[in-house]
């Protein structure tokens, strides 16, 4: 009985740590350092900032098209599902963020804060969703209409 409590008691130190390194300081699951653009625009292929420039209505469109097609079964604009709503996620995080967490969840949820602490709150990471760049884009464009004016574009 003392070896199991000592064990459980271990556990919980250790998932008590939450990965910080001793200063307080959240670090990444397997020590990499992530640099300051990936902290603020997540990891993934976009490496530098974008230059998206105004929302291209059409782009929104085809963005709620696929969104509808393939996120909305694990995402709503303002309710929680299986993961988190996504309707103001264009005032909260960079372009250059959404793209790569969605071409790149995986990684994501393994290395970046932002990912970790979705996957301890939602405990369901994102599948990979064979999205291209473009797409990816569209998709941006999709929340970022949303965000400024509220409409669904898939209504």
């Amino acid at each position: 009985m003392y070896r199991i409590s000592l064990a459980l008691i271990t556990v919980l130190i250790i998932a008590g740590c939450n990965g910080e390194n001793g200063n307080g300081k959240d670090t990444p699951e397997n020590g990499d350092e992530l640099t300051d653009f990936e902290m603020e625009h997540g990891i993934g292929p976009v490496t530098e900032p974008l230059d998206i420039g105004e929302i291209d209505l059409g782009k929104a469109q085809r963005g709620a098209d696929f969104f509808d097609s393939r996120c909305a079964s694990c995402h709503r604009m303002e309710e929680r599902r299986v993961g988190p709503p996504l309707g103001r996620v264009a005032e909260n995080r960079s372009p250059e963020f959404i793209v790569n967490f969605t071409l790149n969840p995986e990684e994501m949820v393994d290395r970046h804060p932002v990912g970790q602490a979705l996957l301890q709150e939602y405990l369901t990471i994102m599948p990979y969703q064979n999205v291209s760049k473009e797409r990816a884009l569209e998709i941006v464009d999709f929340l970022r209409h949303y965000a400024e004016t509220g409409e669904d574009l898939r209504e």
